[in-house]
């Protein structure tokens, strides 16, 4: 995340970064100064210094893992049971890393066996420290109060869209106040406010921390000079498109006016440095995945053949819609049995019955889809990117969903931003919710970003939560 990124970061988020930060450094100090004290394992003397940066490096090694591993997804739903599934792999992870770099500090290289023992001191430190975090709503403080201006059917979207204690994370909603031309039915069940006051003391009074610009209709009732008063008096000021795009990773395509996507940042592809190196990166990352994944295509192979018999076809064909529109064929292990579209062409569903019994496990941890590796050095896809849709289903989403066509501005991924917050989808309505999704990655689109792309892919594929 970039520092910006992390700034806008609740206080409890913050916090609980640095505290682990500090309880994984501190589990190394630990175990080398238990060690000096016990004299259990045999060690030489190392410097204070070297080894306050021994223990850095061991808490960074231990932090990149738990986020790889999901346990700094703020959304995240798991059991403790489950997250302490998560802790121990990811001290496992680091672990491994640890050993690997280890010989590189020359004379002052710790014992593998002390490393092994601040893991476990790690394992028991985080596991109380987030489970008292998980009994305990510790990190609520940091929360920005809102205040929502309107309460029509703009507004009603944090409503019905935004509903649950996980969503509200970082924010609570203080009320809705009740603008002229707002729709009515808007707001059912929150706090509707009807102002007999200034929108300045009222806030002030209240301590907002941010008000929401979300009424329906703007023209000539917009509070333009109250709101000017509260945002000089540090009061934060964002319009209902900006709010949900920061809260939930999408934009909400149904509230786009031309105006917010002409001045707002993003959407831009003339980086041409990036647009350099896109190819290389893409290429040796398909390299890489090649050479550490071929075993795992090699069994599926294998398994394909003893479940459908060797003459059945191992690899899919099938034409998608690619960068600027041209299309391509995308290459599959195939999961779905021969006869799959004798009826016609068809999305795939969750629990699709037209999946074979391999297939499930392919779809599970995404093995089907290592052949498109070919793809991405052809040139015809990347590894991170809107998911390339079917000719047949593209004319029709274009015809029917807004801005629909702007997936086709960047290449294809391997896997992208929408299927990482949302499932199989078969209907034009789940059609529209991934274009939410892939609008907000080609608005921000970044190396950055499709690093944390990768990064929560492996966990998807680790935990089986294939999409």
């Amino acid at each position: 995340m970039s520092s910006a990124k992390f700034r806008d970061l609740s206080a409890g988020s913050k916090s609980l970064i640095i505290i682990e930060q500090i309880l994984f450094a501190g589990a190394l100090l630990l175990a080398v100064h238990l060690n000096e004290l016990f004299k259990v394992i045999e060690s030489q003397l190392i410097p204070d210094g070297f080894l306050l940066l021994s223990a850095v490096i061991f808490a960074l090694l231990n932090q990149l893992s738990a986020l790889a591993l999901g346990l700094y997804n703020s959304k995240l739903r798991e059991s403790f049971r489950g997250i302490f599934r998560r802790m121990l792999m990811c001290v496992s992870v680091a672990f491994f890393a640890a050993t690997i770099i280890n010989p590189f500090y020359g004379p002052y290289h710790l014992p593998i066996e002390l490393l092994a023992i601040a893991s476990l001191i790690s394992v028991f430190l985080i596991s109380c420290f987030r489970y008292f975090t998980f009994k305990v709503d510790f990190f609520g403080f940091g929360k920005r109060k809102i205040l929502v201006l309107g309460s029509g059917e703009r507004a009603s979207i944090i409503e019905k869209r935004m509903r649950r204690d996980v969503d509200r994370q970082d924010f609570s909603v203080h009320g809705f106040v009740v603008m002229v031309g707002d729709t009515p039915g808007g707001i059912q069940y929150e706090t509707r406010i009807n102002l007999e006051e200034s929108l300045v003391d009222y806030s002030l009074a209240h301590e907002i921390d941010e008000i929401v610009v979300a009424n329906d209709e703007r023209r000539n009732n917009l509070p333009v000079d109250e709101l000017f008063a509260c945002k000089i008096r540090g009061v934060e000021i964002t319009d209902i498109l900006d709010f949900i795009e920061r809260e939930t990773g999408q934009i909400a395509v149904n509230l786009i006016y031309p105006s917010w996507v002409i001045y707002s940042n993003g959407f831009a592809s003339n980086n041409h440095l990036r647009n350099t190196l896109d190819w290389i990166f893409n290429a040796v990352m398909a390299v890489f995945l090649l050479l550490i994944t071929w075993p795992i295509m090699l069994i599926a192979v294998i398994c394909m053949k003893i479940n459908e018999g060797f003459s059945a076809p191992i690899f899919y064909k099938q034409e998608r819609v690619g960068l600027d529109g041209e299309p391509f064929n995308i290459i599959k292990f195939r999961s779905m049995r021969l006869d799959a579209e004798k009826n016609g062409a068809q999305m795939a569903s969750e629990n699709d019955s037209r999946i074979t019994k391999v297939g499930q496990y392919l779809r599970k941890y995404r093995i089907d889809e290592l052949p498109q590796i070919w793809n991405i050095l052809h040139g015809d896809m990347g590894f991170v990117g809107p998911r390339p849709e079917r000719p047949q289903f593209v004319q029709g989403l274009i015809k029917n969903l807004p801005y629909y066509n702007e997936r086709h501005n960047v290449k294809p991924g391997l896997t992208g931003w929408a299927q990482l917050k949302y499932p199989y989808g078969a209907t034009e309505a789940d059609s529209l919710e991934k274009l939410k999704y892939d609008l907000y990655y080609i608005k921000h689109r970044s190396f950055l970003l499709d690093l944390l792309i990768l990064i929560r892919t492996v966990e998807i594929v680790l935990f089986g939560k294939g999409r």
